[in-house]
């Protein structure tokens, strides 16, 4: 017998039902502090790690914060995950701190939401993003070859 098929828009027992992204974020961010630009800038200047998300095309047009580790989004829990065989050289262990930076602040929460679940629990994001960052007056440095 052919196993049954659910109604649309009804889940599967066990699964839980749609959320929207507005609600998902909210989630999320209620399991961790984030921080501002100057909480991030010195977060980095005592031994944590600043992990650009950014796409490429973010950072040639706005630039690059200076000393962070850039990790497109695709490949962000291969190059954190302190056990995987492809990680980053920066990724020493679980109790990294970590501050992650997309361009506004949105899609880092939900990198956040994925490192913590590596294990990575010292990970927060930066509140606002990189344009936050500079419009901080923070360091820009011009990515290579501009």
């Amino acid at each position: 017998m052919a196993p049954a098929v659910p109604e649309p828009g009804v889940p599967e027992p066990g699964v839980p039902g749609p959320v929207g992204i507005d609600e998902l974020l909210e989630r999320v961010r209620a399991g961790y502090e984030r921080v501002g630009p100057a909480e991030a800038a010195e977060a980095a200047g005592s031994g944590a790690l600043l992990v650009d998300i950014r796409y490429a095309a973010l950072r040639e047009r706005d630039g690059l914060i200076p000393g962070a580790l850039v990790v497109e989004r695709n490949e962000l829990e291969w190059r954190l995950d302190p056990r995987g065989s492809h990680r980053a050289a920066e990724a020493v262990g679980h109790d990294l701190r970590i501050v992650v930076v997309c361009n506004e602040g949105y899609a880092s929460s939900l990198a956040v939401a994925s490192l913590r679940q590596l294990g990575l629990h010292r990970t927060t994001d930066l509140i606002g993003g990189f344009q936050a960052w500079r419009a901080a007056g923070l360091p820009v440095a011009a990515p290579p070859g501009a």
